[in-house]
Order: structure tokens, then sequence, then C-alpha cells
């Protein structure tokens, strides 16, 4: 069966949740002010895509593909970004709340989180190679055997990274943001 296939459409204040949205490719196609939560996104294709002002809190993402797409001012709330489809899985976020979400075992090199609440986000065995964490909040995040090489945490704040089981080489830190670095050695800077 072929996949319906959408481009260069604009969705303004649609909820999802109270209409049929069929599984299909969305190309170059813009979302403002809609309603996703708890819509379940499985196999649904989205490339070069914006959502503007969404929330898509709760939805499931069992092998949906995002290439190249930007999430703005988006509510995201216990997303499992680690079920998409793996190819070609990149996008960006920006002003965005992604509490309690899993990016497990994902490949996201040079993500950008910009202005974004990242509040127990879990970032185990993810490749961030060169993510940009600029100006977000990484409140109890879960780093764990992840490679940070040449990601920029300059501005990013309320992060605990263990370099001991990370790779972190190149990665940048500001000097105030030390402190998360050495927090597991239970010291106190002054």
């Amino acid at each position: 069966m072929t996949q319906a296939y959408f481009e260069d459409k604009t969705y303004n204040n649609v909820s999802f949740q109270e209409i049929e949205f069929p599984i299909a490719e969305y190309e170059n196609c813009k979302f403002l002010n809609c309603d996703f939560s708890e819509v379940d996104l499985s196999e649904f294709k989205f490339t070069d895509c914006e959502f503007e002002g969404c929330n898509l809190s709760l939805v499931k993402l069992y092998k949906t593909a995002f290439r190249d797409v930007v999430f703005r001012n988006c509510k995201m709330l216990g997303l499992h970004f680690d079920t998409c489809y793996e190819f070609g899985l990149s996008f960006n976020f920006e002003n965005c709340t992604l509490n309690h979400s899993t990016f497990y075992k994902t490949k996201i090199k040079k993500i950008k989180f910009k202005n974004t609440q990242l509040l127990e986000v879990d970032f185990t065995e993810c490749n961030l190679s060169e993510a940009v964490f600029d100006n977000s909040d990484l409140s109890r995040a879960t780093f764990d055997d992840t490679n940070l090489e040449k990601a920029d945490f300059r501005t990013a704040y309320n992060y605990s990274i263990n370099p001991e089981i990370n790779r972190i080489k190149k990665a940048r830190f500001s000097i105030q943001g030390v402190s998360g670095l050495l927090e597991k050695y239970d010291i106190s800077i002054v």
C-alpha cells in the first residue's frame, strides 16, 4: 500500500486529537499551534518540516522519521525519540520543553537545543558529538556512556556529567559550568 504524500502544506490551529491525521509523508510542511498530544505518529515521515507552538506531549513515535525538522516553542513532554526511525534522524529544538523524554542510543550528531528545557531527559549511550546546548536547562539529565565530543555546553546550565563514563574530548564548557563535571566527587568549589 502506497503511503500518502503531502508537500508545502500549512496546518494552523488544528487539534489532531479530534480529526483524523493520515499516516503519510509530509515534506516542507508547517504545523502552527497544533495539538498532537497523545496522538500516535508511528510510521509518519516528516522531512524539512517546522512545528511552531505545538503540543506534542506523549505522542507515540515508533518508526517515525524526522529528517531536518525544526521544533520551536513546542511542549514535548515524555517523548521516546529512541523509537524513531534511525536513518537520517535530524532535528533541532528552540524554546521547547522536552522534560522526561528519552534519546536512548540515538545518533543525533550536530543537534541544537536553544533555550530548551531538558529536565530529566535520558541521553544514555547517545551520539551527541558536536551538539549545541545553547542556554538550555539540563537539570537531572542523564549522560551515561554518551559521546559528547566537541559538544558545546558553554551556556548550558544545571548539568551533571561524569567525565569518567562519557566521551568529552574537545567538548566546550564555561568556567562557571565546570562544577557540573566535578559533581560526582562531592567537592566544594568556591
